[in-house]
């Protein structure tokens, strides 16, 4: 069994969610350290991430930075069965190809919309809107012909891009009309040890 593994992140932040779901998808014993922007710019954060950014995780001395990043860490030393990032190489593909959505249109489309209507933040929410409408329609018509995003199971991919999908509402974009997506959230909502991202405090 692994060291307690420390996680820099936040509650709020969706790339923190998603390292902290596979974390608990994988039983791994944690500690959330709450870092807020202000701790992010100090020499000892910036010597863990130069970019300033959540999350980080130390694993018993090995730091690791970018949400993306952690997670094919924690998949790659701590699933054996190689469930979470499959080794086939269409499998392997189709991962990389979401999670190349999740840093993309994901982050400047629900993602953005919610920095602005959550935290206040100058964003383009109109753009972001139209980022999010175009992003869940390909995904909703995905998502009626496949149970999950990149393989026939639960994988990294789906975790990326699970949480800023769920918290999509909170910056305006309803879900109701992507039913295969609501079904998909629901799907892995269903997982043993699957934990919810905290809803933003209403403004």
């Amino acid at each position: 069994m692994s060291a307690t593994i420390k996680l820099y992140g936040g509650k709020l932040s969706g790339h923190s969610h998603r390292v902290e779901l596979l974390l608990g998808l994988l039983s791994l014993p944690y500690e959330l350290i709450p870092t807020p922007p202000a701790e992010r710019k100090t020499p000892a954060y910036l010597a863990m991430n130069p970019f300033g950014q959540i999350p980080v995780i130390d694993d018993d001395g090995t730091v690791v930075a970018d949400s993306n990043a952690i997670l094919i860490y924690l998949a790659k030393r701590y699933d054996t069965t190689e469930t979470w990032l499959p080794e086939d190489p269409v499998s392997a593909a189709a991962v990389q190809r979401w999670l190349s959505v999740a840093a993309g249109q994901l982050a400047y489309g629900p993602a953005t919309a919610r920095l602005g209507k959550v935290f206040n933040l100058p964003v383009d929410g109109r753009q972001a809107a139209e980022i999010a409408s175009s992003l869940f329609s390909v995904m909703d018509g995905h998502l009626a012909k496949h149970e999950f995003l990149a393989a026939a199971h639960p994988t990294v991919a789906d975790l990326a891009c699970y949480s800023y999908t769920r918290a999509a509402p909170e910056g305006g974009i309803e879900l109701s009309s992507y039913p295969n997506i609501v079904a998909w959230l629901g799907r892995l909502e269903a997982l043993p040890n699957f934990q919810r991202m905290p809803s933003a405090p209403a403004s």
